[in-house]
């Protein structure tokens, strides 16, 4: 098995930026959801970015925004081409030059068959998202909640592009998650911080060694 991507996911400053980064993250995430405690303003992004070293992906993440809106934010800020999608009804869209990451929650099977009844519309229409993120079940919440899947319900769960983890995870449970899931990456953001929006960076340190741990067994 190879080891997961992973992202750290709201980032609000460069000082944590630079951290994850060095600590071995692929990928941070940069909340745009203006409910969020780990909110940015898309204008005040600049500084993080710029921490950011080459390889490491930045991915916007959005609730409910329409993606041509979407497009002209990022279009604007420069630097991020990968959109981390959460919200009631995903588009079918070619995202392109964009990557479209829609976020499903999961709670039980009729979960994963909207997942797989949405890609395989994707299929028909030759438009299917570069990746798919599952995430807890919370109503009237998108991402954040602290709250895991039932991992075993995502347990030989092969979507067809590639599967992002998230949800409820932290260092003391990613290992296990990622040896029941499998899963291309895990997303984690309430998992390591020692406050909302802020990042600890010894957690951070934990969670990457733990999640890639598996791959050496």
């Amino acid at each position: 098995m190879s080891a997961p991507r992973i992202k750290i996911c709201g980032i609000t400053n460069a000082a944590d930026a630079r951290a994850a980064a060095e600590l071995g993250a692929d990928a941070i995430g940069l909340n745009f959801h203006p409910g969020s405690p780990r909110y940015v303003q898309p204008d005040a992004v600049e500084g993080i970015l710029r921490a950011l070293p080459p390889f490491i992906e930045p991915v916007g993440v959005f609730v409910n925004q329409p993606l041509r809106q979407i497009f002209e934010t990022l279009n604007r800020i420069g630097r991020i081409r990968t959109i981390q999608w959460y919200g009631d009804k995903p588009e079918l869209c070619d995202a392109y030059p964009f990557q479209l990451i829609p976020t499903f929650p999961v709670r039980d099977l009729d979960s994963l068959g909207t997942i797989t009844g949405y890609l395989d519309l994707c299929r028909g229409l030759n438009k299917l998202p570069a990746a798919i993120a599952v995430d807890a079940h919370a109503p009237d919440q998108y991402g954040g909640t602290g709250r895991p899947i039932p991992w075993d319900l995502l347990a030989g769960f092969r979507p067809g592009v590639p599967l992002i983890l998230a949800g409820g995870l932290t260092p003391e449970n990613v290992a296990e998650a990622v040896r029941i899931v499998r899963p291309y990456a895990v997303d984690v953001a309430s998992g390591v911080e020692s406050v909302p929006g802020k990042k600890d960076p010894e957690s951070v340190r934990r969670f990457i060694d733990n999640a890639r741990t598996v791959s050496k067994t």
